[in-house]
């Protein structure tokens, strides 16, 4: 895509979805540092994702974690979301902060345990019902640390059977997404490694069942666009956590790490039309922001993701496709390469103040003063965070 009105478009359509955790305080496993300011109610969490909202036009849904995002009326919650433009996104499954859940969830060899692992999940999907969310995020620490702790197959069947369960008391419009991860905190065999055990038991489920890719949850060296083209190509790509990784799942900023990765990963959504509303990919971030600033994070990864988007809807794709028929190596990836290095800031500069909003959100939320407000409004009470 080329044209610059067309390119404009798609990024104006684009929508970002930040996550309720990534505005609490969060840390490493040895501290978790807290941070002036940081809200205390799924309420004023939403009232930051507000803010990031605001200020990048581009991030109306906020993704909620249970039971992190607890309440007793979500309707009010609901409500709250909607006075403020947002609206109540994805909700993401606990079934790993249980010390019933030390060996596993779903796939515990206990049915008791297993009972009350998809009793959370239906709970999680009763809250989807009252604040109309489409999208149930599952995501299980299920695993071994040792040979010959548990019956491997067994574990797949039993994640299968609960998997099963849940998915049939799903509504008409939405959908199971279920993500992997190859490993942590189970160190021998985790139950869902990767994309391809997750699209097996998706396959299985049906169409209302699709694959989540977190970008941080890979091997070294893994080539994460490859698994998003083949996805998209047989319609179970259902969304992705945004983040960066440079050893494990760091949860760093999304495009910190790797922009490049980042780059041709939306390529890969964009040739092959993953940013159509009708493919209905989620765009999610999924990070922690243990030592900066929660929110300018945020402000700062939406906008990553749309700096990757606009390099990606610049590359020619008919000159991309003639230099790959033809056998151009070095043409081929010239094409990729002349779109990546293009500086894009400019035109999204101009987008926004076509839009009415500041050409730099980061330096506008500096202005607004929210900052400064939440720090002396947001006094006694406990700050949300890991575990809470």
């Amino acid at each position: 895509m080329s044209d610059i009105a067309a390119v404009k478009a798609a990024l104006t359509s684009q929508r970002i979805e930040t996550p309720s955790w990534g505005y609490g305080n969060s840390g490493t496993r040895f501290k978790v540092f807290a941070q002036a300011g940081v809200p205390r109610t799924p309420y004023e969490k939403l009232d930051d994702a507000a803010k990031v909202h605001e200020l990048t036009g581009v991030a109306p849904k906020v993704s909620l974690h249970i039971p992190w995002d607890r309440v007793e009326d979500y309707s009010a919650l609901t409500a709250h979301a909607e006075n403020l433009g947002l609206e109540l996104g994805a909700v993401n499954s606990n079934t790993f902060q249980d010390d019933d859940f030390k060996l596993g969830s779903v796939c515990h060899p206990d049915p008791a345990v297993r009972r009350k692992a998809v009793g959370h999940l239906l709970e999680c999907v009763d809250i989807m019902d009252a604040t109309g969310s489409k999208d149930l995020k599952l995501w299980f620490a299920d695993g071994t640390n040792y040979p010959g702790q548990d019956d491997i197959v067994a574990r797949q069947d039993r994640l299968a059977e609960s998997l099963s369960t849940v998915y049939e008391r799903l509504g008409e419009d939405q959908r199971m997404l279920l993500e992997y991860k190859f490993f942590e905190p189970a160190f021998y065999t985790t139950d869902v490694p990767d994309w391809g055990t997750s699209y097996m038991q998706c396959v299985k489920l049906g169409d209302k069942a699709q694959v989540v890719v977190d970008t941080g949850h890979h091997a070294p060296g893994t080539n994460i666009e490859f698994i998003v083209a083949l996805l998209l190509r047989e319609g179970k790509l259902g969304g992705f956590d945004f983040n960066s990784r440079f050893y494990a799942d760091d949860d760093l900023m999304v495009g910190s790490a790797d922009p490049f990765q980042l780059f041709r990963i939306l390529h890969e959504v964009a040739k092959n039309g993953g940013l159509a509303p009708e493919t209905n990919v989620a765009f999610m971030l999924d990070q922690c922001h243990n030592i900066e600033a929660k929110i300018p994070a945020v402000i700062r990864s939406v906008m990553n993701v749309q700096e990757a988007t606009a390099k990606a809807l610049l590359v020619d794709l008919d000159a991309l496709t003639a230099a790959q028929r033809s056998g151009d190596v070095l043409a081929s990836n010239a094409v990729l390469m002349d779109a990546y290095n293009t500086d894009v800031r400019p035109l999204l500069r101009e987008l926004r103040e076509e839009q009415g909003l500041h050409p730099d959100p980061v330096a506008a939320y500096h202005a607004t003063g929210w900052q400064e407000r939440i720090v002396t409004e947001r006094v006694g009470g406990e700050q949300a965070g890991w575990g809470a």
